[in-house]
């Protein structure tokens, strides 16, 4: 059984499903995807995300804003917290920092990710970290505001293994997603082989990034198969074991998630 530990449910394509969420999530079930957790971008999007996965015990949720969206007012701590508190949001996020497609002075991006990272300390929830093109930024960022005492994961990890190093030394884990069955994403299959059994996750970061042979086509979450498959073959394991691990990571990760 699989666990996609990042996806955005309220973007998936569900015109293969009659436009039916509940058949999309039988199709997952049917795939053995055991649990799935749908990931916040933004605030205004968020109570919609919400109600669509209510009733789903095997759906959980996180509330962030991601550091490209463009907003119209700032999340706060105070807001993040409120919105953190349900039982149903096992982390806060995504956040991060994002320097690919923002440009300019980014003050304004390195405070939304420290309004985050306090949230999550004060609720006591783990931080789910979007990074590009920001390692070094990303990570003086967390240990300036203690992100350790609630750890987290950085997700759809594009980063070598010096970075992946940094990472693992500050507590959190490592999430890989689709990238890492690309031809090209050498260093990132490194990390795969490297990265301790008790500190990484899987994720399809669906409806983006599908694996390879899907490539190019719209992702869905029973797609994690593909990258558990990956990740064992680069490891020299099985595809049960992989399923095994990363499922036992993200339940100790997150712990509000329902096993």
């Amino acid at each position: 059984m699989f666990i996609d530990s990042h996806c955005h449910l309220d973007r998936l394509d569900l015109a293969p499903f009659n436009a039916e969420f509940a058949l999309f999530m039988r199709e997952a079930e049917k795939q053995e995807v055991r649990h799935l957790l749908c990931v916040g971008i933004d605030l205004e999007s968020y109570a919609g995300m919400r109600r669509l996965v209510d009733g789903y015990d095997n759906v959980s949720v996180s509330v962030g804003v991601h550091p490209n969206e463009h907003v119209p007012e700032e999340p706060t701590v105070e807001k993040l917290v409120s919105l953190a508190r349900d039982s149903k949001v096992v982390a806060v996020g995504e956040t991060g920092l994002d320097y690919y497609r923002s440009s300019g002075s980014l003050d304004w991006q390195r405070e939304r990710f420290r309004q985050h990272i306090r949230a999550a300390r004060l609720v006591g929830k783990p931080l789910i970290i979007h990074s590009r093109e920001a390692r070094n930024d990303t990570i003086e960022l967390l240990i300036e505001e203690r992100a350790d005492e609630v750890g987290g994961v950085f997700h759809c990890f594009t980063e070598d293994w010096e970075t992946a190093r940094r990472v693992l030394d500050l507590g959190f884990y490592i999430s890989f997603s689709g990238i890492v069955t690309f031809r090209s994403a050498q260093s990132i299959q490194e990390v795969a082989k490297k990265i301790p059994e008790d500190r990484f996750l899987i994720e399809t970061d669906s409806p983006y990034l599908a694996p390879v042979p899907f490539r190019g086509k719209p992702n869905y979450p029973y797609l994690v198969r593909y990258v558990a498959q990956c990740i064992a073959g680069l490891r020299g394991v099985s595809l049960e074991r992989v399923a095994e691990l990363s499922s036992d990571n993200f339940y100790r990760l997150f712990a509000g998630a329902r096993a």
